[in-house]
């Protein structure tokens, strides 16, 4: 049975998609309720499930256990490069990831093997923010 598209499904997807990075479903339903749209944490959770089953979202756990979603631009299996200030988040090839799980399930006699990579770390820009706020210089 196919879910109904509903005005807070349609906001929450459009909310989702103005976020920069990566978010919590709190933080989205923070945005939400400043807005005034009457969307409760509920209904934002039941909208980021729906999406990320759909694959219009991404879904991933943040380092501290959290999950955090993103509007999805790439269809289809794909990595991030995920800042851990300020959210950034980079939709990166693997390839090398790829053939390495493959053996990997191969060698232990696994079929039908599925990975989630997701590497965090801090951007560029978040990188000098931080050098620049203690004094350090960044090259």
């Amino acid at each position: 049975m196919a879910q109904r598209n509903t005005w807070q499904r349609d906001r929450v997807r459009e909310a989702l998609t103005d976020a920069s990075g990566f978010v919590s479903a709190q933080a989205l339903h923070a945005t939400l309720r400043d807005e005034n749209t009457g969307i409760g944490l509920a209904t934002v959770y039941r909208a980021l499930a729906t999406l990320a089953a759909s694959g219009e979202a991404d879904q991933l756990q943040s380092p501290d256990g959290e999950a955090i979603y993103r509007a999805c631009s790439t269809a289809g299996h794909h990595h991030h490069l995920i800042c851990r200030a300020c959210g950034l988040a980079v939709e990166i090839e693997a390839t090398e990831v790829e053939a390495w799980a493959q053996r990997t399930a191969t060698a232990h006699g696994f079929t039908e093997a599925e990975h989630v990579v997701d590497i965090f770390g801090v951007c560029a820009a978040c990188s000098a923010r931080r050098a620049a706020a203690s004094g350090e210089r960044v090259d």
